[in-house]
């Protein structure tokens, strides 16, 4: 019997053969899919070419479209995922994301291909409570976040921002407007140094 191709891993339909699959070409991997399955597993649809090393804390009532090819960290500390009930997160093909990175979703977050997200991110589209009603929750903005967008370590994503593909955010900044794409952006608040 012929082993599931690279193709049949990756979509789900490899079913348990599909971490061995991928073994065949990156031994070191086949545990970072089997630790994806089993920390990842109320995520539907997860694709079986998803690798997570070390953990994840996922609250999941929404909808997760994740591509191919994610990369996870959460080995010094866990990847913190939360989506609210009605809400929407997608990631795209090829994404790494990195260890203590917080994402949370009460209407949608879009996070594109080939991004690299430095640790300790912090992505929101709401702000979660009103300053003068500490008990009521403000309304929420979507976070649109382009192809290849590499954001360092410790940068906060705020509610209804968008940052356009190919930027760089500098490490430490608060993104509290947009940025336009082939970008870099630093600081509190983030503000355009140069374009590429």
């Amino acid at each position: 019997m012929k082993a599931p191709t690279m193709r049949n891993a990756s979509n789900g339909s490899g079913g348990v053969f599909a971490p061995l699959a991928l073994g065949m070409r990156r031994p070191r991997d086949v545990f970072a899919v089997i630790n994806a399955r089993w920390r990842l597993r109320r995520l539907r649809g997860l694709p079986w070419s998803t690798r997570l090393w070390g953990r994840a804390r996922v609250t999941v009532n929404g909808e997760v479209r994740l591509g191919e090819r994610l990369r996870i960290f959460g080995t010094t500390v866990p990847f913190e995922l939360a989506v609210d009930r009605g809400a929407r997160l997608t990631i795209g093909a090829g994404t790494f994301i990195n260890y203590g990175v917080s994402i949370g979703v009460t209407e949608s977050v879009a996070i594109g291909s080939e991004c690299q997200i430095g640790q300790y991110a912090i992505i929101n589209d709401n702000d979660y409570h009103e300053i003068a009603d500490k008990q009521r929750r403000p309304p929420s903005q979507p976070v649109v976040i382009g192809d290849r967008v590499w954001l360092g370590a410790r940068v906060i994503v705020t509610k209804g921002v968008t940052i356009g593909d190919d930027a760089v955010i500098g490490a430490g900044s608060v993104v509290t407007r947009d940025v336009p794409a082939r970008c870099i952006a630093a600081g509190v608040p983030a503000r355009e140094l140069r374009r590429f």
